[in-house]
């Protein structure tokens, strides 16, 4: 009852702490239409550096203040987040509620692999419980502190309800496979594991379009006309085999502008969210379709996966390597009884995030590089350099524009705003007969 009590107290110091801040009048996106500055229009003049500086004085003084604050601000929300997660997972242990969690699996089914489900199952839900505040801050108050988010308290709870479904469904399944491998391969388990989990990241890629994104947001074919025809053009330019050009209602949650190409093989479907639709021009469609569709043309569906599954892999390895020590010293007192014991499952976890915690550079180079690809060929496929540099300024107003060296190293997953802008000069500036490069529909 005391861990209900200091949850509650906790949220309603959150939601204290929320409804005393002041609300954000600044407006953080540029206005509508596509923008080219004076300074990056093509002629004898034209430099890359001067044009790229022109860009990025588009944004005001106090909006890039804004955007560099919120990013910042998100260095250390990532170290509370893994903080409080480990702080999570040492109170399952010490308060004896994964050992009794286990106790009533076991008394449900004395069949392993079920009663590991069933572990897992209650360990989804009160780790949810346990983590909301911590959620809600991040994804809700602080969204809407920042003018990113435009949904309720009680619709944002209510996705967060159906995230929760979900991992109810696929959790058991897959941690209960994994305990299975542990059980039966021995100390060649963490192969097996990544194995299981490289199969498993595929299989939610595959699905995700059908069967998850639906749940949480409405899709419908994209009405004909000229975006239509752009899209299914550089689509059918780029060999993308669908017809699924669809449009989603993300504005009821987020004020972000974005698209993708996502499924695999009968399930690639291109989606583009009613805030890319209704906020930007064509060019600026294109751009960033151009970009998303270079992640399909380069493989990084299963190349990403590839990578991300050699990471966890070593997570693993971690895991093993360092368990055995950790349930040695701790594990008789919170009635652990070894790695295939799921009472561990807190202690698994725990030390799997500080592994990636330490790996959070690794990870993000291997997506901001992905990134960086997909830029390149996004703009050769759609030829859209003003269209790709306005549409990178508007991510700008919550993505610091240009960050140090190291910086970026250490927290991006994308190309910074300074290098997307400056990369699309450096195109315009090779490409200058370009007609698109000098495209009438630009507003000064």
């Amino acid at each position: 009852m005391r861990y209900l009590l200091f949850l509650v107290a906790l949220s309603m110091g959150l939601l204290f702490a929320h409804s005393a801040q002041a609300e954000d009048k600044l407006v953080r996106d540029l206005p509508p239409g596509l923008h080219i500055p004076d300074q990056a229009r093509p002629g004898p003049s034209f430099d890359v550096d001067r044009a790229t500086e022109s860009y990025i004085n588009l944004l005001s003084p106090e909006q890039r203040a804004k955007s560099d604050a919120y990013f910042e601000g998100g260095y250390w929300l990532q170290l509370w987040q893994f903080l409080y997660g480990l702080g999570v997972a040492a109170l399952l242990l010490a308060s004896g509620i994964s050992r009794r969690m286990r106790e009533t699996a076991q008394r449900i089914s004395h069949r392993p692999w079920l009663y590991t489900a069933i572990y897992v199952a209650f360990w989804t839900v009160v780790g949810f419980a346990l983590t909301l505040p911590m959620t809600l801050y991040a994804g809700f108050f602080r969204e809407h502190q920042y003018g990113l988010a435009t949904q309720t308290l009680g619709a944002w709870l209510g996705d967060q309800a159906k995230g929760l479904m979900i991992s109810l469904i696929l959790a058991p399944l897959v941690l209960a496979t994994i305990y299975a491998a542990i059980r039966r391969t021995g100390n060649r388990w963490w192969m097996a594991a990544g194995g299981l989990t490289f199969v498993f990241i595929l299989f939610v890629s595959m699905i995700f379009p059908v069967f998850i994104a639906p749940v949480f947001n409405k899709y419908q074919p994209l009405p004909e006309g000229p975006t239509r025809t752009a899209v299914l053009s550089l689509a059918r330019a780029n060999q993308i085999p669908t017809d699924n050009v669809e449009w989603f209602d993300a504005s009821r949650q987020t004020t972000r502008i974005s698209a993708n190409v996502s499924g695999l093989g009968g399930t690639t479907r291109v989606s583009l969210n009613d805030n890319l639709l209704e906020r930007t021009s064509l060019p600026e469609i294109k751009a960033v379709m151009g970009h998303e569709m270079g992640h399909y043309v380069l493989n990084h569906s299963i190349r990403l996966p590839i990578y991300l599954g050699l990471l966890i892999l070593a997570g693993f390895w971690f895991v093993h390597a360092s368990f055995g020590w950790a349930n040695a010293r701790w594990g008789k007192r919170f009635g652990v009884e070894g790695l295939g014991d799921p009472a561990g499952l807190p202690l698994f976890m725990a030390l799997f995030s500080v592994f990636f915690f330490v790996a959070t550079p690794i990870n993000n180079t291997i997506i901001r590089q992905a990134e960086a690809e997909a830029d390149n060929y996004g703009l050769n496929a759609a030829r859209e350099p003003h269209g790709f540099a306005t549409a990178a300024m508007r991510l700008s107003t919550y993505r610091k524009i240009r960050p140090g060296k190291w910086e970026e190293i250490l927290f991006y997953d994308h190309p910074s705003g300074y290098a997307r802008v400056h990369g699309s000069m450096l195109w315009l500036q090779e490409n200058r007969d370009n007609p698109t490069a000098n495209s009438p529909l630009a507003a000064p």
